[in-house]
């Protein structure tokens, strides 16, 4: 099953991840809220929307919108609306 963590703390895990891109993206209910801070960050992606950031809390550590997700995703992106994929210092095995 699909597994987020960093620094040996698991941020999300779920069985029903989509694959995009090479990205894992978590359903919103596999997701640790306890690690996430909204983040007023955002960027546009051609075919799949604007994108929201999180900033990742791990104790007194916080990575800056280390985490996205798309709220309003384009129709070819639906598959993934509020799923939320991570940059590469999460590490995400299956």
């Amino acid at each position: 099953m699909p597994k987020a963590t960093y620094k040996g703390v698991v941020l999300a895990q779920s069985k029903n991840t989509e694959r995009v891109e090479g990205n894992h993206y978590f359903p919103p209910e596999a997701i640790n809220r306890d690690h996430f801070q909204p983040s007023d960050h955002h960027t546009v992606f051609p075919w799949k929307g604007t994108a929201s950031y999180y900033h990742i809390v791990v104790g007194d550590e916080v990575v800056k919108n280390g985490a996205w997700y798309y709220p309003e995703p384009k129709a070819a992106a639906a598959n993934i609306k509020n799923h939320v994929a991570f940059y590469s210092m999460v590490k995400v095995e299956n």
